[in-house]
């Protein structure tokens, strides 16, 4: 069968774009990384895809200003022209519009720093503090209109221990983040993920609960 192709949108320095290579490196992932696309020039995460080989594009939303549509059209031209059949989030910091959510319909994924439909949104680590939860992590999800609401690929979580700080907090859910994106990338990529009632099944099969 052949690979999908994938592009990663970043804004950054990209470790999750970088998880996703890495697993594509294995002959046998059903997904290639054929491109990454960065709306901000300077993205530190453009140069370690080029060190691994992948090309890379940028799509600069200054010009736009706050035109967001001609924004995502541009996007649409690029991801188009080197025939991506997958895209995948990892810390893209520029809402999408639903027209461009509605060409990629579930075909577009994004990793969540929080164990959805817990903490969506922004500073979920702080969040996850205030609220003194035992448990936080990360959800592998389709993107919808709706922010960080869509069907939930794969979640995992990790413990909240006393005295924790954001920052250890945020370490601890990279990890797993770095785990589950690949997997979510592959189940989605052999087909085995199908959308029913608003919620994904794996083989037919509910998405498993969080393990740590």
């Amino acid at each position: 069968m052949a690979r999908k192709r994938v592009a990663i949108l970043i804004s950054g320095r990209g470790s999750n774009m970088v998880a996703l290579i890495e697993a594509a490196k294995d002959s046998r992932y059903p997904a290639g990384i054929m491109l990454v696309i960065s709306n901000e020039p300077d993205a530190e995460g453009l140069k370690r895809a080029a060190a691994a080989g992948i090309r890379t594009a940028v799509v600069d939303h200054r010009p736009f200003g706050k035109d967001r549509a001609a924004f995502e059209r541009a996007l649409q031209d690029v991801l188009q022209a080197h025939q991506i059949e997958l895209v995948c989030l990892a810390g893209f910091m520029r809402l999408l519009t639903p027209w461009f959510v509605r060409q990629w319909d579930a075909r577009l994924l994004n990793i969540h720093p929080a164990l959805l439909p817990a903490f969506k949104g922004l500073d979920t680590h702080a969040r996850a503090l205030a609220a003194s939860v035992k448990e936080h992590g990360a959800t592998v999800h389709f993107v919808v209109p709706e922010m960080d609401s869509g069907p939930i690929i794969a979640q995992a979580a990790v413990p909240v221990h006393r005295g924790d700080t954001e920052a250890a907090l945020a370490a601890r859910v990279l990890e797993v983040e770095h785990r589950i994106y690949p997997e979510a990338l592959r189940l989605v990529a052999e087909g085995r993920v199908q959308i029913a009632g608003g919620r994904c099944l794996i083989d037919g099969n509910p998405v498993p609960l969080p393990s740590s």
